[in-house]
C-alpha cells in the first residue's frame, strides 16, 4: 500500500481523491462500500451492461440477486415489451435493478414513462441526451446514469442533473467511442463531481482494482456477463465469446461514424470489405439488418453480429452471476489491500 500512498499524494492523480484515496481503498477492501453502492443501495460496485437483445430480465435479476446492479436493455424494443421485462424481473428479485434506455428508440418517450410507472430505481441511458426526461425521472426518485465516451459529454450530463456517469472506453463491445478506458476514466473523474463508473475491458478482479485506482466508484461489465449461466443468449454466441482470442475483435463502421466492436466472422469480413470499397451506408446497413438478433436468438455466429469487448480473450468459462461477482470481488480485495 506504500505505493498507493505515494501515488495518492501526487497532485495529478484523480483530482478530488489525492491523499484520501488510500483510506477509501482500505475501506473498500473491507466492506466494498463506495459512493455508487450507497447511491444505488447495492452490495457490490458492479453493474451489468444494458446490452440490447442480451440484457433481459433473467440476467438482470440474477446480477441484482448476486449483489450487483442488473440492467434490462431496452434497445430498440417497444415500450410494452420493456414493461413486461420489468414486471418479470420483479418476480425474481426484490433488490434494485435498472433499465437502459436507448434514446434513439422510436418509443423512447413511452419507455421513459414506463420506468416511472413501474417504479424502476435506476436508469442508464445511451445514444443521446436524456435531458428532456430528467425532471420526470428525478421527481420519481430514479437515479439517472448516462453512458459517456468523452469528458465533454460527462460534464454535459452532470449539468443536466445526472447522478453518476458510466465512462465507457473503446475496449467495450457494441457501439464505441475512441478513447480507451485507461485514458478516459481518470479524465472524467477529474472533470466531474458526481461518481464515475468505469466500463470497457474489465472482466476480473485485476480490471476492477485498476478501475478503482483510476478513481472510479464502480465498474460496468457486459462481455463477462454474456457467458453467465443465467444469460439467455444462444449457446453458439456464448461459445464464440469463450473461444475468442485477444486478436479476435473487429471494429466495423469506422468509415460512416458508427463504430461497432464485435467478434470477427464472415459478417465483419464482408462489412470491412464494403467499407474498403467505399460502399454506401445503405449497402452496409442492408448487410447488418437484423444481424444481432440472428446471433443472439438464432445462434447464427457466421452472418450474425457477435457484439463483445476486447476482453473476450480473457473470458474462458461459464459461471453463475453470483460466482462471477464473488470471484471478482475476492480477487480485487486481495489486490487493493496489498
Amino acid at each position: 500500500m506504500e505505493c498507493v500512498k505515494k501515488r495518492a499524494s501526487h497532485s495529478g492523480v484523480c483530482g478530488r481523491y489525492k491523499m484520501d484515496l488510500y483510506l477509501q481503498i482500505r475501506k473498500m477492501g473491507i466492506n466494498m462500500k463506495t459512493k455508487i453502492t450507497e447511491l444505488l443501495g447495492i452490495e457490490y460496485p458492479i453493474i451489468q451492461g444494458g446490452m440490447a437483445w442480451v440484457a433481459e430480465y433473467h440476467l438482470a435479476a440474477a446480477v441484482s440477486e448476486a449483489g450487483g446492479l442488473g440492467i434490462i436493455g431496452a434497445g430498440g424494443a417497444p415500450a410494452s415489451f420493456v414493461r413486461e421485462q420489468i414486471q418479470k424481473a420483479k418476480e425474481l428479485t426484490k433488490k434494485p435493478f435498472g433499465v437502459n434506455v436507448m434514446l434513439m428508440n422510436p418509443e423512447a418517450d413511452e419507455i421513459a414513462k414506463v420506468v416511472v410507472e413501474e417504479g424502476v430505481k435506476v436508469v442508464t441511458t445511451g445514444a443521446g441526451n436524456p435531458g428532456k426526461y430528467m425532471a420526470m425521472w428525478k421527481e420519481a426518485g430514479i437515479k439517472v446514469i448516462p453512458v459517456v465516451a468523452s469528458v465533454g459529454l460527462a460534464k454535459m450530463m452532470e449539468r443536466a442533473g445526472a447522478d453518476a456517469v458510466v465512462a465507457e472506453g473503446t475496449e467495450s463491445g457494441g457501439h464505441i467511442g475512441s478513447a480507451t478506458t485507461m485514458t478516459l476514466v481518470p479524465q472524467v473523474v477529474d472533470a466531474v463531481s458526481i461518481p464515475v463508473i468505469a466500463a470497457g475491458g474489465i472482466a476480473d478482479g485485476r480490471g476492477f482494482a485498476a478501475a478503482m485506482m483510476l478513481g472510479a466508484d464502480a465498474v460496468q461489465m457486459g462481455t463477462r456477463f454474456l457467458v453467465a449461466k443465467e444469460c439467455t443468449v444462444h449457446e453458439n454466441y456464448k461459445q464464440k465469446v469463450i473461444a475468442a482470442k485477444d486478436i479476435d475483435s473487429a471494429v466495423t463502421g469506422m468509415s460512416n461514424g458508427h463504430p461497432v466492436r464485435q467478434i470477427r466472422n464472415k459478417l465483419t469480413r464482408e462489412y470491412l470489405q464494403l467499407e474498403k470499397e467505399g460502399a454506401s451506408l445503405e449497402e452496409m446497413e442492408k448487410l447488418t439488418l437484423g444481424s444481432l438478433r440472428k446471433a443472439v436468438v438464432e445462434g447464427d455466429v457466421v452472418t450474425g453480429t457477435i457484439m463483445a469487448g476486447q476482453i473476450a480473450g480473457m473470458v474462458s468459462k461459464e459461471q453463475t452471476c453470483k460466482e462471477m461477482i464473488e470471484e471478482i470481488m475476492s480477487e480485487a480485495e486481495k489486490l487493493l489491500k496489498l
